[in-house]
């Protein structure tokens, strides 16, 4: 079977649930659109600590080349945890690298392609420090809101605010 079927293949069942939200992404760099709010600062976290060495690049179109996630600098055997609370619906091999989907509470589903183990099953439910698997090199995550990749380094960027306390009067 050539590589581009089997990658056809695997983002098909891994994006098998109904798309009942349409998202994008818009240059001020929130997640937007019905029914796609801004997560709640923390809900997503990076999954392991590690330079990002390939960017998202959103393709010109939805065919085109680009990068529909993060791909981390990695050397092979680092943990690899779930970037946010949910069920693992897909978890097996394709095209020869493991790869595990999380569908989130929120709708949205993370995908980690790039794995040497994997220590999760479909129907397991996760939390974001659940440990998913070890890293192999070249690990890749892509996040999806509907049928839309989005930058997942977006959902991270969401931090926690604190007061500050200011003088009122004279």
């Amino acid at each position: 079977m050539p590589r581009w079927t089997a990658w056809f293949l695997f983002l098909l069942v891994a994006v098998a649930a109904p798309a009942t939200r349409a998202g994008a992404v818009t240059g001020g760099g929130a997640p937007v659109g019905p029914g796609w709010p801004p997560p709640p600062p923390g809900t997503y976290r990076p999954p392991l600590d590690a330079p990002v060495v390939d960017p998202f690049r959103a393709p010109a179109q939805r065919w085109s080349a680009g990068n529909r996630g993060l791909e981390y600098g990695v050397v092979g055997g680092e943990p690899v945890r779930a970037v946010g609370a949910g069920t693992v619906s897909f978890a097996a091999s394709v095209v020869g690298q493991l790869a595990v989907t999380v569908l989130h509470p929120d709708g949205r589903r993370s995908s980690l392609t790039g794995l040497s183990v994997v220590l999760v099953r479909p129907g397991d439910r996760v939390g974001w420090s659940t440990l998913l698997g070890l890293a192999a090199p070249g690990l890749h995550l892509g996040v999806r809101e509907g049928d839309r990749y989005v930058d997942p380094a977006l959902l991270f960027s969401a931090r926690p605010r604190h007061a500050r306390l200011v003088p009122v009067g004279p």
